[in-house]
């Protein structure tokens, strides 16, 4: 009868050590600063699937709560997400709306594919900001921020051309400021720039490059807008990083093949977010703005974080 129970035992734990374990919804590198940045509860959920690819998200502040904007690309269209109405249409056609972002006066900024930096009035109108360098049209901007002095910085890869030619020289990173409506390719090096945020006090972009080299590079900001001292900052090991954020502490938040890698403020790894879906973007938001949202693939999805976004007031 020993014998028996003994073998029914054993097979019983090899049948568990055979089956597959359930994903967890984190890979802890630093628990230590894991612990700063996620309440001990935390778990990722999926709010929304069933749709092309997603990209871009950002969060609207409104009375009595607030929304989430972003891209379908495939769809060429803009949704928004809450918790209450779920998924809407926000803008169709979209010109293939990729990145977004608010400017100062909370007005949304989008990067469209379709070769052009867009800002949505406050009465609904879409106006062009920018559409051309030197006399030649935009490829595909790809992500847009806008630092507190008003300046707005995009990247601009070739992903969304189509069977459009390419009319600029390189995949580069610009400057637009609004005093004088002017443009500057602020970077020309990289192979296909996507994702770009500022450090909290604004003295360090950081770009991310899905192309060949899929890291994330820093670079020192003057105060008239010039980058120095490049350094590779990370290297995303699982996919490629897209879309990046930076929170109040400097860490760097960025998607990846496994759903998102976050680095400490001197590049070092502190967990992965495991997602089931590759992530394309992400941003901070919700009511406490401590939720961060993820767009992957199809769907999306949302965690709740201890951080916030590193995103600066209006310079006085």
């Amino acid at each position: 009868m020993l014998q028996c129970q003994i073998m029914r035992n054993l097979i019983i734990l090899l049948s568990i050590a055979a089956a597959p374990l359930a994903a967890a919804d984190f890979e802890i590198k630093n628990q230590t600063e894991f612990d700063k940045i996620f309440p001990k509860d935390a778990k990722v959920q999926k709010i929304a699937g069933g749709q092309g690819f997603v990209e871009g998200p950002v969060w609207i502040n409104e009375r009595g709560g607030g929304y989430l904007v972003y891209s379908d690309i495939p769809a060429d269209e803009m949704k928004r997400w809450d918790a209450s109405g779920g998924v809407k249409s926000f803008r169709k056609p979209s010109g293939a709306a990729n990145g977004n972002t608010l400017d100062r006066e909370g007005r949304l900024v989008t990067a469209e594919h379709m070769g052009r930096i867009s800002r949505t009035e406050k009465d609904g109108t879409v106006k062009t900001i920018v559409s051309a360098f030197e006399g030649k049209k935009l490829s595909s901007p790809n992500d847009v921020v806008v630092k507190s002095d008003g300046t707005i910085w995009f990247t601009d890869p070739d992903y969304g051309l189509g069977t459009r030619a390419k009319e600029t020289a390189g995949n580069w990173v610009y400057r637009y400021n609004p005093v004088g409506a002017k443009l500057t390719a602020v970077i020309r090096t990289g192979d296909k720039p996507n994702g770009l945020c500022f450090s909290p006090d604004e003295r360090t972009l950081y770009v991310a490059d899905s192309g060949a080299p899929h890291h994330i590079r820093s670079f020192s900001v003057g105060s008239n807008g010039t980058l120095t001292n490049e350094k590779i900052f990370a290297v995303v090991d699982k996919g490629l990083p897209d879309g990046i954020r930076c929170d109040t502490g400097g860490r760097v938040w960025s998607s990846s093949g496994d759903g998102a890698q976050i680095f400490s403020a001197k590049g070092d790894l502190i967990a992965r977010i495991l997602l089931p879906e590759s992530a394309a973007n992400l941003t901070f938001g919700g009511a406490n703005g401590r939720t961060l949202y993820l767009t992957a693939r199809t769907s999306l999805y949302s965690v709740e974080t201890l951080a916030r976004s590193a995103r600066r007031s209006p310079a006085k």
